[in-house]
């Protein structure tokens, strides 16, 4: 924790404290916020700290605690640590370049062990387009994934297993349709500019070059709405403040890096439970 701080105050970014509570997360098909009273805790405090970029702070960040229903595993707790920051007139190629220089900064040799391989987290990290990866990998293309509503099974079966196992990796170039808050790639819609992190198969952070466009997330928010319908929930209201913020929220790029998952891999941990002190069923 003290290496992130010092990382990040070194760097002029300012650290933050946004609510954990509130009354209207980012609508995501594939993310359930738990309910608190009549609001919700947050399943992460990017719609608050996107506030503070439109406000005019240009570079921030912030360790805090995340809520996200049903999630429990090896690698998830329903009840996580989360890093996030975001820089204005930043864009997701930046993002990686500031993951590469974070773990370097952290009190850990250049190498670490995992599942019998020697992971080199020396810089410059390997960086694959999904594309690339369901071509390499899998045994559709993504666009048939996509179409055929299994991505994520085929990306978890198929692709992540073969990731990061020598070196850091950055799956990027995501299909548009499963990057709701971030910007398209310039002279491609059908992709953002979304990447996700992996070390030794498992998916550390996920970064994009920020949406700022308020109609556009708007639209994009009630098409993730639709999906929850459909899933047989019932979604929350939209994030009318965020949505006009965003409004006047500068070129930028953020993202979210798990710190419990960050310190299971440095200290050489098994499972997510001995990164914290009580696990949900400890207590």
């Amino acid at each position: 924790m003290q290496a992130i701080r010092s990382f990040f105050i070194e760097r002029s970014y300012l650290e933050v404290e946004t609510p954990v509570r509130i009354p209207a997360p980012a609508p995501e098909a594939f993310i359930e916020p738990e309910i608190a009273g009549d609001w919700f805790l947050q399943t992460s405090p990017e719609l608050c700290m996107k506030r503070l970029l439109a406000a005019g702070l240009p570079r921030i960040f912030q360790i805090c605690k995340c809520f996200r229903k049903g999630e429990r595993g090896h690698l998830h707790l329903p009840e996580m640590t989360m890093l996030e920051w975001y820089a204005a007139e930043h864009n997701y190629l930046d993002l990686m370049a500031d993951c590469e220089a974070l773990l370097q900064a952290m009190p850990h040799p250049n190498q670490i062990s995992r599942d019998e391989s020697i992971i080199d987290l020396t810089p410059p990290w390997h960086r694959i387009s999904v594309s690339e990866a369901f071509r390499r990998y899998a045994p559709v293309s993504a666009e048939k994934a996509l179409r055929d509503n299994n991505f994520d099974e085929i990306l978890v079966d198929f692709i992540e297993p073969n990731l990061g196992f020598d070196k850091p990796v950055f799956l990027y170039d995501y299909p548009a349709p499963l990057a709701s808050l971030a910007a398209l790639l310039p002279g491609n819609p059908k992709l953002a500019q979304r990447f996700e992190l992996y070390i030794a198969g498992i998916e550390l952070a996920n970064g994009f070059t920020e949406l700022n466009n308020s109609g556009e997330q708007r639209r994009r928010f009630n098409d993730e709405r639709e999906l929850i319908k459909k899933q047989g929930r019932r979604p929350g209201p939209l994030p009318e403040p965020f949505l006009e913020d965003l409004k006047i929220m500068p070129a930028a790029a953020g993202i979210a890096l798990g710190v419990d998952r960050l310190v299971m891999l440095l200290t050489g941990a098994k499972t997510i439970n001995q990164t914290v002190a009580f696990t949900p069923e400890n207590l």
